[in-house]
């Protein structure tokens, strides 16, 4: 059975999807781009787009009952991936290691003009310790 998962404190969908879905433990995170979750606009700048995606993401978890430290995997999507070394350093101060598998992917769009996208998955109450 699934749930839907929704928050003010991201922005509204702008499509037919939902912010998140739950399944049991699992909750799959769709893509977000730096939209302000109040005007609904484009932040200005590379790196605000990033953390504004970061915050965009930390709400939606944090809806779902969990937290950015519970993703399992994330994939970026990048206008331009000479910004990639970027990402990393934004995404270090919003989640601790060890880190989430990740992607990242060069695109030539995104919606409304982004420069960055991400989304991710998450499993609630995950152990961030491997196992080897």
């Amino acid at each position: 059975m699934k749930q839907i998962i929704s928050t003010p404190l991201a922005p509204a969908a702008i499509g037919t999807y939902s912010q998140a879905v739950k399944v049991g433990d699992t909750v799959y995170l769709s893509g977000q781009i730096p939209l302000d979750p109040v005007s609904m606009q484009l932040v200005d700048g590379f790196e605000n787009q990033v953390r504004r995606v970061f915050e965009n993401l930390k709400a939606v978890c944090e809806a779902a009952g969990g937290s950015l430290n519970e993703l399992v995997k994330v994939n970026v999507f990048l206008i331009d991936l000479g910004n990639f070394a970027k990402v990393n350093e934004i995404m270090a101060t919003y989640i601790a290691a060890p880190y989430p598998a990740r992607a990242a992917v060069g695109v030539s769009a995104l919606p409304r003009g982004a420069l960055v996208e991400i989304e991710g998955v998450m499993v609630l109450h995950s152990s961030a310790q491997s196992n080897g």
